[in-house]
């Protein structure tokens, strides 16, 4: 249940390309190993309303979450998040040479007590692996 949501301050609009961006983080994911492709999802959700740092409105963020299901250990989840960010950062190298741009990455492990779901991507996969 590999959840990748880039959020991002609306002034990133005319800067990046999301798309290009959604399936690099997804390859780099996929890369790792340590997931099923039916389960990853990458999206992006685009804040309008912000206010960052000194408020000057060339400031823009974008800020990862990464919700991942139990039972991988420090050291993967240190080098998945280690190699997302390494890829974010080469798509963005550009933001990065301005003083107005941050970036942030947070991985979290999704409780399986508190977390239901139903997929009926897996059976088609799963079966097309065959």
């Amino acid at each position: 249940m590999p959840h990748f949501t880039i959020e991002y301050s609306a002034n990133l609009d005319a800067h990046v390309d999301f798309e290009r961006l959604c399936r690099s983080v997804h390859e780099t994911i996929m890369e790792t190993g340590l997931f099923e492709l039916g389960a990853v999802r990458v999206r992006t959700i685009r804040s309008e309303h912000y206010a960052v740092a000194d408020l000057l409105p060339e400031n823009g963020f974008i800020d990862m979450s990464f919700r991942i299901g139990v039972g991988r250990s420090d050291d993967e989840k240190k080098r998945t998040g280690e190699a997302i960010f390494a890829t974010v950062t080469r798509e963005l190298a550009d933001l990065f040479a301005t003083p107005h741009f941050a970036l942030t990455l947070e991985i979290r492990e999704i409780d399986p007590q508190l977390s239901w779901k139903k997929n009926a991507i897996h059976p088609r996969l799963r079966n097309a692996e065959r």
